[in-house]
């Protein structure tokens, strides 16, 4: 599967939460930000388009998809956004038409189960990175960051092990979704960890409320031994990812991995517990000896790396790194 190139075109679907619609200001601005770097971009059928909650029906919207899927001029599709209801898509998803002719599918939050469920479905890999509204219609110095890691991983010739760098700054703050009515505040950065070690394996995972709704279907993918796991999450309380955190393991994921990456969780609320979700994870491993590190920078918040699902890394607590050590293109 060829690599992403200047000029190249980019179809955009909307697999739940109305966006285009609902945040048109900011899509319009993330649509002119990559035309702006040389790509064409591809309006999916739902652009515009609302049905209250969603941009339209479950089989509507993966038309949609089905459509960027089987056009053979569009090497990437993208979505467009998140929300809640993506998992209502996979029954009509054209499977098929990705493996006969595999594009780079990126998103990330709501449009997890999209992206595992094509990976289960056909072997071929999905990327869990940016989406177009939230990533790139952000303001800089934020929405510049994004786009270079984005550059980087989906358009350079990189040489393996490729190391994922860590931000230098980060941020969450509830401003600027529309229209930049001042700075966003940036914070100094670190991965934090838990439990030495180094792990190597195939990354599976994504937003853990997105895999509440289809964990344990034909459409979710094992979870193999000796997998590295992302998780991350967002705008979630103290209870609600205790709840999360619980289903894998009651799943029995964590009696199977071998690394965890916690992504930062933007906006998260401790409910006045002190505890900070990487806490109630190590709640949850109940002592296994996972090597752990959180604070990762592949989440909602910005800037945001791309990671290719399917694909190895390795992960080392001691040197606080992270490495692509298998191809991902």
């Amino acid at each position: 599967m060829p690599g992403l190139h200047i000029g190249d075109k980019i179809g955009i679907f909307t697999p739940s939460s109305p966006a285009t619609v609902t945040a048109k200001v900011r899509y319009e601005r993330a649509k002119a930000f990559l035309e702006g770097k040389g790509f064409t971009i591809v309006e999916g059928r739902l652009t515009g388009k609302t049905e209250g909650y969603r941009s339209g029906s479950p089989k509507a919207r993966a038309e949609e998809l089905n459509e960027l899927l089987r056009d053979p001029d569009i090497k990437m599709v993208m979505a467009s956004i998140g929300g809640t209801n993506s998992n209502s898509m996979l029954p009509y998803i054209d499977y098929e038409a990705f493996r006969t002719r595999p594009k780079l599918v990126v998103g990330y939050s709501d449009a997890t189960a999209v992206l595992l469920a094509l990976y289960h479905k056909t072997g071929m890999t999905t990327y869990y990175g940016p989406a177009l509204i939230p990533s790139f219609g952000e303001f800089e110095p934020l929405v510049e960051d994004t786009y270079r890691y984005f550059e980087n991983y989906f358009l350079k010739d990189m040489k393996l092990p490729y190391e994922v760098p860590t931000p230098p700054y980060w941020s969450d703050d509830p401003v600027n979704w529309l229209h930049q009515t001042g700075k966003k505040k940036l914070f100094d950065n670190a991965w934090i960890t838990r439990n030495e070690g180094t792990a190597e394996g195939r990354l599976i995972g994504g937003n853990v409320n997105a895999m509440y709704g289809f964990i344990g279907t034909e459409y979710f993918p094992p979870v193999k031994e000796g997998d590295i796991l992302l998780i991350e999450d967002c705008m979630k309380d103290a209870s609600t990812v205790e709840k999360n955190f619980a289903m894998l393991k009651l799943h029995g994921i964590f009696d199977r991995v071998c690394g965890i990456l916690l992504g930062k969780h933007e906006r998260y609320d401790d409910l006045g517990t002190g505890k900070e979700p990487i806490d109630l994870l190590m709640e949850q491993l109940d002592g296994r000896d996972i090597p752990v590190i959180g604070e990762f920078d592949t989440s909602h918040t910005h800037p945001m790396h791309p990671l290719a699902i399917g694909k190895k890394v390795r992960m080392d607590t001691q040197t606080r790194t992270v490495q692509c050590v298998e191809a991902w293109i």
